[in-house]
């Protein structure tokens, strides 16, 4: 059925995102108490969480911190994993490119995993949708996300050493990718980036500072580059 006004759209967007809180607490609990535990304060915690809102960057550039890592490479190491996000807004640009700046600034600032993974699938599932409806899409799937994220951070960050082991917070970093990855490998040139991206970070984690990360992404994205490539040729 076709989503036909921004109200329908929003709420839409909202329900969708909802189950992504199933990882989207624990992993922002899990970043509050890695967090604490390297030597960040609460404010320092926060506004790591607030202002960069990517989890796979934060626990690389922590990671990075405690291993005393010099700083041009946990900088360069964090932007690296989030190079992804260019990708998301380039994928996003010929949806979401028409609305006004602002909302495109907010979408900027709001354009993480999950909201690019529910909005594209369904921009590409329902391509008449009005501007104004993708716009209103995009803001439900974040109205969960975003704020419940924060919370948990802060949740994580204030309970600390209280919360149990057993909890195994950490389960929920592989799932959210799992989650987010498997829906989108459509395509030969998607499954072999993957699989060279996996394979590379298999044989190559010995590279002292995370940086077997930087040289996995370029052969995944190098593999899947050329094989998409050739496929149009």
């Amino acid at each position: 059925m076709a989503i036909s006004t921004p109200k329908s759209a929003y709420l839409k967007g909202v329900t969708g995102a909802l189950p992504f809180l199933l990882v989207v607490i624990p992993f922002g609990m899990l970043f509050g108490v890695v967090g604490t535990e390297a030597g960040l304060n609460l404010a320092q915690v926060m506004g790591f969480t607030t202002l960069v809102i990517a989890g796979a960057a934060q626990f690389t550039a922590i990671q990075l911190m405690l291993d005393e890592a010099p700083t041009i490479v946990v900088i360069v190491s964090a932007l690296a994993v989030n190079l992804r996000m260019a990708m998301y807004a380039a994928a996003l640009a010929p949806y979401l490119g028409p609305a006004p700046l602002w909302q495109r600034a907010m979408i900027a600032y709001l354009n993480v995993d999950q909201t690019y993974a529910l909005s594209h699938q369904k921009f590409e599932d329902s391509p008449a949708m009005a501007v104004p409806a993708r716009v209103a899409f995009f803001f439900g799937c974040a109205t969960p996300i975003l704020p419940i994220w924060i919370l948990a951070t802060f949740a994580g960050a204030v309970l600390g050493a209280a919360i149990p082991p057993e909890y195994a917070l950490d389960f929920a970093v592989p799932i959210t990718f799992i989650a987010l990855v498997a829906p989108g490998l459509r395509t030969l040139a998607h499954v072999a980036a993957a699989l060279t991206s996996i394979l590379l970070a298999l044989t190559l984690g010995w590279i002292p500072h995370n940086l077997w990360i930087l040289v996995a992404a370029l052969g995944g994205m190098m593999v899947g580059a050329e094989i998409e490539r050739r496929a149009t040729s």
